[in-house]
C-alpha cells in the first residue's frame, strides 16, 4: 500500500512541500508576493525584495519618528494691561467720584486688543496717613466692572465711577481718609499693577433739596425750595448757603434734538436763610434745566450736597404788553388829489418784544371797534382814508408782542376827517 506521507524523491508530496517552503521563505520579514507571483506570473527576482523592503522600512521609520517626537507646546502669556497712572477722586455730596483713563497697552507696551475689566479697591485710614503715597499692602475690593459694562462708565475718553458712601461709612470711620486704587485685567490669571493711590478726607453732607419749584413771570423765573431737614449723620456740618445751577438745553422745537448742550452753570449763590431766587436772565421759548445744591464748609473747603430734583421748563410768553399811550387823532382836510382823512399817532411802546400795533375804529362811544389794518403796523402811526368828512369816529390802539399777545385797548380818542370849511369833526 502506498504511503502518502513518504518523502522520497520523485514523490508528489515533497514537491508540494518544497513549494510551500519557498512561499514561506519569500514571506519572511513580512513581505509576500501574491499567489500568482509564486505561480510564475509577474514574479520579481529575489534581489528586488531586499531593496523594496528597505524603502518601506525607511519610510516607516521616518513616519514614526515624525509622529513620535512632536515639538514642545509654546505657552501663551495672558496680556497684562499697563497700570493706571492718572486716578483722581473728588467728593460730590456723599459720593466719591473716581476718574481715570482705561489702559490701551499692555505692561510690555504692546497694543491691548481687548477691553479690560476693572477692579476698584477702597480702604479707610486715619487722617494722619493723608500724605502717604503707597497703597495698602492688601487693598479691599469694593467693586468689579466687567469689560462688557465699561461703556456705562465711559465719559469723553475717561472712566467715571461714583462710590456712594453710606451713613455707616461715616459713623464707623469718623474723620477718616478713604484710599482708592484701581487694577485692570484681561485674564483672571493676572491683574495689572496697582494704580496710583488716591487719598481723600471725606465729610458727610446734608441730604439734597427735594422740592425745587419754579414760577414763570413776565420778567423772571422765580425758583423756590425748602431747606433739607436731615443729614446722613448727626455730626454733619451746618448749611452755609446754596448754589443754583441752570443748564441751557436750547430752543423748544418739537422733534428737534440739540446737538450742542451747555454744561450747567452757577446762576446764583443765595445764603443759608434764602428759600427763593429770581432768574431774570432768560428768554421765552427756550428750554432750561434747574437744580440746586446746599453748601457746607469743611477743612477741605466748600462741599456741595447731591443734586436736587432736576426741574426742566420752557417759559412761555403769555403776558400781553401794556396798552399804548399818547394816542392823538388829527383831521386833515382835502388837498389836491388827496381827500380829507384822519391821521393817528401814539407813543412807542417801551417793551422790547413788540412786534407791531393794531388800530380799531367805532362809530359810537363804547361800541366795539373794527380793526382797520390788515397787517401789524410796524410804526406808531396810521392814516385813515376811509372816512366821511365831518363825521366823528372813536379810535383805540393795541400793541402786539412777538408771541402774539395783544395788549389791552388804549384810551379812546375821537376824531375824523373835517368837512370842507370845517376845522375838525
Amino acid at each position: 500500500m502506498e504511503n502518502r506521507n513518504s518523502a522520497f524523491p520523485g514523490s508528489p508530496a515533497p514537491r508540494a512541500r518544497s513549494k510551500n517552503l519557498s512561499f514561506r521563505a519569500r514571506c519572511w520579514r513580512g513581505i509576500c508576493s501574491s499567489e500568482n507571483a509564486l505561480q510564475g506570473k509577474g514574479s520579481r527576482s529575489a534581489a528586488d525584495f531586499p531593496i523594496f523592503a528597505f524603502r518601506i522600512s525607511l519610510f516607516a521609520i521616518l513616519f514614526v519618528a515624525g509622529c513620535a517626537s512632536p515639538g514642545q507646546p509654546i505657552e501663551r502669556k495672558a496680556p497684562v494691561p499697563a497700570a493706571v497712572t492718572d486716578l483722581a477722586a473728588e467728593q460730590s455730596g456723599n459720593d466719591v467720584v473716581l476718574m481715570f483713563t482705561l489702559p490701551h497697552q499692555t505692561a510690555e507696551q504692546q497694543p491691548l486688543k481687548q477691553t479690560p475689566a476693572i477692579e476698584i479697591y477702597r480702604d479707610f485710614e486715619p487722617p494722619a496717613n493723608v500724605p502717604a503715597a503707597a497703597p495698602p499692602a492688601a487693598p479691599t475690593l469694593l467693586a468689579t466692572v466687567p469689560s462688557g459694562m465699561i461703556d456705562r462708565y465711559a465719559r469723553q475718553g475717561h472712566i467715571r465711577y461714583a462710590d456712594s458712601l453710606t451713613p455707616n461709612d461715616f459713623t464707623q470711620h469718623p474723620d477718616s481718609v478713604v484710599v482708592y486704587t484701581v487694577r485692570t485685567y484681561v485674564s483672571a490669571k493676572k491683574d495689572s499693577e496697582n494704580s496710583n493711590a488716591v487719598r481723600l478726607r471725606v465729610f458727610p453732607s446734608p441730604d439734597p433739596v427735594s422740592d425745587l419749584k419754579a414760577e414763570v413771570t413776565q420778567s423772571a423765573v422765580i425758583l423756590t425750595w425748602s431747606p433739607p431737614q436731615k443729614s446722613p449723620v448727626p455730626q454733619a456740618p451746618a448749611i452755609t448757603g446754596y448754589r443754583l445751577y441752570r443748564e441751557d438745553i436750547g430752543a423748544a422745537v418739537p422733534g428737534a434734538i440739540s446737538k450742542t448742550q451747555a454744561a450747567p452753570a452757577v446762576i446764583g449763590e443765595p445764603d443759608a436763610s434764602s428759600i427763593s431766587f429770581s432768574d431774570s436772565n432768560f428768554e421765552f421759548g427756550k428750554t432750561y434745566a434747574y437744580l440746586i445744591r446746599s453748601v457746607v464748609q469743611t477743612p477741605n473747603g466748600p462741599l456741595e450736597s447731591g443734586d436736587s430734583n432736576r426741574l426742566v421748563l420752557t417759559p412761555k410768553d403769555i403776558f400781553p404788553p401794556a396798552a399804548p399811550l399818547g394816542l392823538v387823532v388829527t383831521g386833515v382836510p382835502a388837498q389836491g388829489d388827496t381827500p380829507a382823512h384822519a391821521e393817528l399817532s401814539w407813543a412807542i411802546s417801551p417793551e422790547s418784544d413788540i412786534a407791531g400795533y393794531n388800530v380799531y375804529r367805532a362809530e359810537q362811544p363804547g361800541a366795539s371797534g373794527v380793526r382797520l389794518n390788515n397787517q401789524l403796523l410796524l410804526t406808531p402811526a396810521f392814516r385813515d382814508m376811509n372816512t366821511q368828512p365831518g363825521r366823528r369816529y372813536f379810535y383805540t390802539v393795541t400793541a402786539v408782542d412777538r408771541s402774539g399777545n395783544e395788549s389791552p385797548m388804549s384810551a379812546v380818542v375821537s376824531g375824523g376827517a373835517p368837512a370842507e370849511g370845517q376845522a375838525s369833526p
